[in-house]
């Protein structure tokens, strides 16, 4: 899910409207009994499924009319609990291309000792609704199955087709990721001009105001690299200077001091100059410097004591686990680390791999790529028709408030269909707490109005894109 971006756009605070709590209307208790239906349908890699949700919401799909050519489950015989979803609701028009909504649908583990309530039980409290994936991604997962409910109930008649695509993996590296899946073995079926994702939204200050509403247009890739010295060790009585712990930590060492350097796309620029000329301090005006000169280095020193904004203008590789010798008594034979790399669109993790090996400098370190290998796909193109209808619909939502473009520094599913040429945006709507709302944590919530406004606007947005190709 995304980063939450509060406190760069600070300065713009409007109401949510309608604050105050409502009755809900009936089709929104209709949506909530959705919501409810598949926060409570365990998606854990562990013990739950996919397949069932997958399946579950396929049943919600034909009960409002869809026919069986419109919606295609699918699961593979080596992940018969890892399945998913793609149903298509027809267009009009033969040459507008199709639009694609995607969700995940699996979650992050949830241990009933650890959380406050019953996380695979939806409870709704204090404004929020409570349970392990209402936030991140089964809130958006329901509005797409909820859309496509509406429009039949409506008879919409939209000139595009458009996609809903349900997918499990998206959590757990190494796993089975069905949008992967879709990439590679049905791209014909998830065929699209663009995708709408997780990952943008808005950001409130926890007590009602919206204080943003951003797009995600880009993120990064992740790689996994493995260092590790080896040498005969020998007895600990008497150290000898080739020593595989020191030489492993040399390296980490020239690691820890290297930043890679400065980088901008169309999207980071422009969020670095909108998001900085929204906020009155010393960050905000060297975030506009960048926006203007990336090679400003005095502004530069600014914006890297934001670890945000460090890691938003740049490749980052670090050390995350660490191992090494045998015996308390030995000489080490073997050293090893893993190093995490997120890396800025446009390079390959090959590229980044040998800059590594030449920041280290010693042949002596190997460095292995570890499974699993994600694609590097370029960044979207900040496209008017798919930026232009988000930001009409949130000055009708929060007046006053820009869309402001954002790239993540961590990765969505939006890698793999970019990578077979389908842009995908994460999109306003919904918002979420200062704290990330328990996202990936214990006690995961959304606040209820969030979850309602987010669905309204999103509903518009997906009729807006349908309507006009």
């Amino acid at each position: 899910m995304r980063k939450a971006t509060a406190l760069l756009i600070s300065a713009l605070l409007v109401t949510t409207p309608g604050i105050a709590q409502e009755a809900p209307r009936p089709d929104q208790l209709a949506f909530r009994d959705l919501y409810k239906e598949l926060v409570e349908t365990n998606t854990t890699l562990s013990s739950g499924s996919c397949t069932l949700a997958a399946e579950r919401m396929a049943a919600r799909l034909k009960a409002a009319g869809f026919v069986d050519d419109q919606l295609t489950l699918f699961a593979t015989p080596e992940h018969p609990k890892e399945g998913g979803l793609v149903a298509v609701y027809p267009g009009t028009s033969k040459s507008a291309k199709p639009i694609l909504l995607i969700a995940h649908i699996d979650v992050v583990e949830a241990k009933r000792e650890d959380w406050e309530r019953d996380p695979f039980v939806m409870v709704e409290e204090n404004g929020y609704f409570y349970g392990r994936g209402t936030a991140d991604d089964k809130a958006q997962a329901a509005v797409w199955i909820d859309t496509l409910i509406r429009f039949k109930q409506q008879a919409y008649k939209p000139k595009r087709t458009v996609k809903v695509a349900l997918t499990c993996g998206e959590e757990t590296n190494g796993a089975f990721n069905g949008a992967e899946w879709l990439a590679a073995n049905k791209r014909e079926l998830i065929d699209a001009e663009f995708a709408l994702n997780e990952g943008g939204g808005g950001d409130s200050d926890g007590k009602g105001k919206i204080l943003g509403q951003s797009v995600q247009v880009g993120e990064k890739t992740f790689a996994n690299f493995r260092l590790e010295t080896r040498n005969p060790g020998g007895h600990s009585s008497a150290p000898v200077p080739d020593n595989a712990i020191y030489q492993l930590a040399n390296a980490l060492t020239k690691i820890e001091a290297y930043d890679f350097p400065v980088e901008m796309t169309d999207t980071t620029r422009r969020f670095f100059a909108e998001a900085g000329a929204a906020r009155d301090d010393e960050t905000g005006r060297a975030m506009v410097a960048l926006a203007k000169n990336p090679a400003d280095k005095a502004a530069e020193v600014i914006a890297n004591k934001d670890p945000f904004l460090h890691s938003n203008l740049r490749t980052t590789c670090v050390a995350t686990l660490l191992d090494g010798g045998h015996a308390p008594n030995a000489l080490p034979q073997r050293a090893g680390a893993n190093i995490n790399c997120r890396i800025f669109p446009g390079h390959s993790i090959e590229s980044i791999r040998d800059e590594l090996a030449k920041v280290i400098g010693d042949s002596g370190v190997t460095i292995t790529q570890l499974a699993p290998k994600r694609p590097a796909p370029p960044a979207p193109p900040l496209a008017p028709k798919v930026i232009g209808p988000m930001q009409k619909l949130v000055s009708k939502y929060w007046p006053g408030l820009k869309v402001i473009p954002s790239m993540a520094n961590g990765y969505t599913d939006a890698t793999f269909l970019g990578a077979v040429g389908i842009p995908t945006y994460g999109i306003p709507g919904m918002w979420g707490d200062p704290d990330g709302n328990g996202a990936h944590g214990l006690n995961e919530r959304m606040e209820v109005r969030s979850v309602y406004v987010g669905r309204d606007y999103m509903f518009d947005l997906v009729k807006a894109y349908a309507d006009k190709p």
